[in-house]
């Protein structure tokens, strides 16, 4: 092994800074800072190039990770952005959110008592870094094919779907009901976590392009399906998935309850100045509140009602800390913001006559040998009640597609669960039963991380140029 390869053994991993607990809970603003060119190449310097990358394996759009590092460590910034960008349409932003820890960075060889390389704020610092640098994505190698296809929606896996199209000479028109682009990376995600900017900055890059987006325009409302159909070589449905789980016990209906979605995006309809109707904000300021869940979104939860002057939050969730879903850091960063957690406790009913005033729990316990959903079951404790006092209770418990009655216009199948139907075949992925309709990202797969719609996003553009012929063979940036 070459001191290259040792180098692990002299530069400890690390992150870029982080705000202190006093400045986050009165901002908005992200919490991490960036590396800068010799941060980055130091903690890039650290992989060992093992030959068998188990970190790209275990990305969902399988990055050329090492490549890359390799790039940085040279100071090869332009080309390290190249290179990102060829599996990965939204690189900046994955590096933000992705939950790196059991993803990347939790399959990094290093990642074994010497402390993985910090592969998620490397892939944020090299397209931020490249774009302040005048990097922008080399198209001119593109010839327009005189094909045009309409994406219904703008969230991730319509984001990606349209970079690869026009990158193969097929002009992309997103269509999105929202005012900006995004879906929940701008509605949903908070900007403690995703600044606004950095989506606005990647809408000018794919308008740079050649991609068009139709905003504050809902299908099937102020356009039909059956027109895009008509006057587009083919669509591709990027709708996400925003029908929320219910718990189904008693009290969920009552005054205080809410849904983390409507939760979060009144609140960024507020911080962006897209507010219609103020009785729409929700406002948890001097609130006792309880969070009901352990994923991602229960952690913005927790998270937003600090910031918003919440008197306590608690976050409860039905299995121990070791089996929660949601991003470690993200965990950490709501304990250090001063949320409480209440582990394998799980709701069975709120509490209330007019409004909420507390939430009953019941202890739970793993059930030996029982998998629901890839992970152990749990059953409840019998004489194990508590109560915790609440006057707003958020419920995270995840969400389902909410698939639009035109999709039965264009036959387009929906499995029993309301998912889309979009298996395809090996050599068009993600086609629908309607041979000119593709779909990815939640509304097909359910809810799941923004990595896996942008890989879905990218396959079935794979799909669409495969339909129209208009693959371009020996590309940089083609599909294959």
């Amino acid at each position: 092994m070459n001191e290259r390869h040792l180098r692990f053994l002299d530069v400890p991993r690390r992150e870029p800074d982080k705000l202190p607990v006093e400045q986050r809970l009165h901002s908005y603003r992200e919490i991490y800072g960036s590396f800068d060119a010799s941060g980055a190449a130091e903690q890039a310097s650290r992989c060992l190039d093992c030959g068998n990358p188990y970190c790209e394996w275990q990305c969902p759009v399988h990055n050329y990770i090492p490549g890359w590092l390799k790039l940085i460590e040279q100071g090869r910034l332009f080309e390290a952005a190249d290179l990102s960008h060829r599996t990965n349409s939204l690189p900046e932003i994955c590096g933000r959110i992705c939950p790196q820890d059991r993803l990347c960075e939790g399959a990094c060889t290093l990642n074994d008592g010497l402390g993985a390389v910090s592969i998620g704020s490397i892939e944020k610092y090299i397209t931020d870094e490249a774009l302040k640098r005048g990097w922008r994505p080399d198209l001119s190698h593109v010839r327009p094919t005189g094909k045009r296809v309409a994406v219904v929606g703008a969230g991730p896996a319509g984001l990606a779907c349209a970079d690869m199209l026009v990158r193969n000479g097929v002009h992309a028109v997103v269509f999105d009901r929202y005012p900006r682009i995004g879906g929940l990376l701008t509605f949903g995600i908070p900007p403690f976590k995703l600044e606004k900017e950095v989506v606005e900055r990647r809408r000018e890059i794919l308008e740079g392009m050649g991609v068009e987006f139709v905003l504050d325009t809902e299908v099937g409302k102020d356009v039909s399906a059956e027109t895009l159909l008509a006057e587009f070589d083919a669509l591709f449905l990027g709708l996400g998935a925003d029908q929320p789980v219910r718990g189904g016990f008693p009290g969920e209906d009552l005054p205080g309850v809410h849904f983390a979605l409507p939760y979060l995006v009144s609140n960024i309809h507020r911080l962006l100045g897209l507010e219609k109707d103020p009785g729409e904000f929700i406002d948890l300021r001097d609130k006792h509140v309880v969070v009901l869940g352990g994923g991602d979104t229960a952690m913005d939860c927790n998270r937003t009602a600090l910031r918003q002057g919440a008197a306590s939050v608690t976050c409860t969730y039905r299995r121990d800390e070791a089996h929660m879903p949601g991003s470690k850091r993200d965990f950490r960063s709501s304990q250090e913001e001063g949320v409480e957690f209440a582990f394998n406790a799980q709701a069975v009913e709120i509490l209330g006559r007019d409004c909420v005033e507390g939430v009953r729990l019941l202890a739970t316990r793993p059930v030996p040998g029982a998998v629901a959903r890839g992970r152990t079951a749990t059953e409840t404790v019998p004489g194990t009640e508590q109560v915790i006092p609440a006057d707003a209770v958020i419920i995270a418990f995840g969400f389902r597609p909410s698939p639009p009655q035109w999709l039965e216009c264009l036959g387009v199948e929906l499995r029993e669960d309301g998912r889309v139907s979009a298996t395809g075949r090996a050599e068009r992925p993600f086609q629908t039963t309607n041979p000119k309709v593709f779909a990815g990202g939640d509304m097909v797969r359910g809810a799941d991380l923004v990595v896996t719609a942008v890989f879905e996003g990218r396959e079935a553009a794979r799909g669409i140029t495969r339909l129209l012929g208009t693959k371009l063979a020996g590309s940089l940036n083609a599909i294959d």
